[in-house]
């Protein structure tokens, strides 16, 4: 049953008469809505004809950034229709798949979705694709909107495509889905207003000189006065304060500084304050808990993740740590890492806007006034920064090896591409013409860095699929520095721990994943033979 009166209160609901009539006539189409808007869970929904408004049904495909977003943006369409995740609204995200027969909207990752055009770069069945947050600049994104421009220019024209965004840099996405249209005039921008309060920004630097950043290390004091910040806020001192003073959001860099921040709030807890941790490792239970919202006061602290892809209720505080953590190239193990960086001038204006999404707000940013000129205007595009060894596998797959072809907002550096090519040589994904090896497309759907899905492939023959997966698993997410540095004790820990452990269980999900898409490329290399 529709939840009509709050699917009403979406503001975006004013713009899908234009988003349908550009999608009719061109095809395409930029969509600008400030976060909260509905853009991500109205209008797939009013696409694919869920709405009783007379639109024909439609299969959607919605793309997210990450996954904690795509389970979130899946269980609020399936709410407001009054279901669960699984019938109208699916789901697919790594490890975890839930569609059925009736399933018209699906949401993906970004990731699952360039996986799914390497085996069917036509989409057959799907009509409309919506790729979601395309302003955060990820890379996965950034190619599959190019593989996307590629499918309706050489296979699908009537397939129809949604670039979404949280911020007003549109003219780039309408020039780069300009080469559909045959006059080459730009994609038409259809804006949806949101709804916002004022928000009051006041900076609250620390009252002595902090480190900067280097790597993933953060100076404790930082967060010590991070911490110190969110509790005068909780307690009024800073923010709104008052019966009705709302809840706090603290954005931070990462799961390693959430957790240490909310070990200095026990005094918040003790005093009936709920201290909530919002990031891409959070049980399902806790991320579900922090966007029902709830009767009591909450501090919740997250990452980057609550910018623009969540929008958690009740907050009228919002403390910015005014950092981010970013993909980067570490050279000495030769694959991808993080790394710790100001947040920018953009990124900032998204934070402080999560403020007044219901009310008045406040923003309190923990530096110096004069530090903000100082701040880059936008977050770099991931593919200035990253490692693209991974990147490089998906164009060679895709039959561009140098990716010169590609509809891409921003070209890769030529170092770092020749840098990716010669790794991938070495691990035998592609040969000396660029051109992808059958071992190269073994690789590329393993769903892991192409380093690691080499050593998959070749551990498997050597030790067996299981142990390959588990110490693959191991390698792709950093594990607890408490389970030491050695690989075999950290293995045993990881099977030692108990169901309650958050890495462990993580861990587990991966071996089962990694083992099942061992046995799937065997299957594959045998048919082939």
């Amino acid at each position: 049953m529709l939840r009509t009166e709050a699917l009403h209160r979406l503001p975006v609901r004013a713009a899908l008469p234009e988003l349908t009539d550009a999608l009719d006539r061109r095809g395409v189409a930029v969509l600008h809505a400030p976060p909260g808007t509905g853009k991500t869970t109205l209008v797939p929904l009013a696409l694919a004809g869920l709405l009783d408004d007379g639109r024909p049904p439609a299969r959607v495909l919605v793309a997210e950034p990450r996954r904690l977003a795509a389970r979130s943006a899946a269980a609020r369409m399936a709410w407001l229709l009054g279901e669960r995740t699984g019938g109208s609204v699916g789901l697919t995200v790594r490890g975890e798949r839930r569609v059925g027969a009736a399933t018209r909207v699906e949401v993906v990752t970004t990731g699952v979705l360039l996986q799914r055009l390497q085996r069917d770069q036509e989409l057959a069945g799907v009509d409309v694709v919506l790729v979601d947050e395309c302003h955060e600049r990820h890379l996965d994104a950034d190619t599959a909107l190019a593989f996307l421009v590629d499918v309706r220019a050489a296979l699908r024209p009537e397939l129809r495509l949604v670039a979404a965004s949280a911020t007003a840099d549109t003219e780039s996405w309408a020039r780069l889905l300009t080469g559909l249209d045959e006059d080459g005039t730009p994609a038409p921008v259809v804006h949806g207003r949101g709804e916002s309060h004022p928000v009051a920004v006041r900076h609250v630097p620390p009252p002595s000189a902090v480190r900067p950043a280097h790597g993933t290390r953060v100076d404790p004091a930082l967060l010590r006065h991070v911490a110190a910040t969110v509790r005068r806020a909780a307690l009024g001192d800073e923010g709104p304060g008052g019966a009705d003073g709302g809840d706090v959001l603290c954005f931070l860099p990462g799961a390693g500084e959430i957790s240490r921040v909310a070990g200095m709030l026990d005094d918040l807890a003790a005093a009936g304050w709920e201290v909530l941790q919002l990031h891409g490792r959070a049980p399902a239970a806790v991320q579900d808990a922090v966007l029902a919202g709830g009767a009591a006061r909450r501090v919740v602290l997250a990452t980057s993740v609550a910018e623009s892809s969540l929008t958690v209720p009740g907050v009228r505080t919002v403390v910015d740590s005014g950092l981010a953590r970013v993909p980067r190239v570490d050279h000495a193990r030769g694959l991808g890492s993080l790394a710790t960086v100001r947040v920018s001038h953009a990124a900032a204006t998204q934070r402080a806007g999560r403020a007044g999404r219901e009310a008045p707000g406040v923003a309190l940013r923990c530096w110096d006034q004069a530090e903000e000129s100082r701040l880059p205007r936008f977050p770099a595009p991931e593919i200035a920064v990253a490692d693209l060894t991974a990147f490089a596998l998906q164009a060679a797959c895709w039959g561009d090896p140098d990716a010169s072809s590609l509809a891409l907002p921003d070209p890769p550096p030529a170092g770092a591409m020749a840098a990716a090519r010669e790794t991938l040589r070495a691990v035998g994904a592609v040969g000396s013409d660029g051109r992808v090896t059958a071992r190269g497309r073994a690789l590329a759907g393993l769903g892991v860095h192409p380093r690691l899905a080499r050593a998959l492939l070749d551990g498997a023959e050597a030790v067996g699929g299981r142990l390959a997966a588990e110490v693959v698993a191991l390698l792709s997410e950093e594990p607890p520095r408490a389970w030491g540095g050695d690989v075999p004790q950290v293995l045993r820990a990881a099977r030692r721990a108990g169901r309650d452990d958050p890495y462990a269980a993580r861990w587990r999900r991966e071996v089962r994943r990694l083992t099942s898409a061992l046995e799937a490329a065997d299957r594959a290399g045998a048919a082939g033979q």
